[in-house]
């Protein structure tokens, strides 16, 4: 898994996570309408969860990213 982070261009990740991980723009994004709904409770339906899925695994993979090159860095 972390030679196939080491590939992945971090302009890409930048640009899944402008589009798709803030999509739709308006009126908020999905991932934070999905997120207030995790910390209210309300994140009960199962397309809900695949939504937060889906638009937050840019995010993660953005955190991914970063964390592995930090990690190289300090060996």
């Amino acid at each position: 898994m972390a030679r196939i982070l080491d590939h992945v261009p971090i302009w890409l990740v930048l640009v899944l996570c402008a589009t798709l991980g803030l999509a739709p723009f308006t009126p908020e994004p999905h991932l934070w309408e999905k997120l207030k709904m995790l910390a209210a409770g309300d994140l009960v339906r199962p397309v809900d969860w695949f939504d937060m899925g889906f638009h937050g695994l840019p995010w993660l993979l953005l955190i991914a990213k970063g964390l592995r090159v930090i990690s190289r860095r300090t060996r």
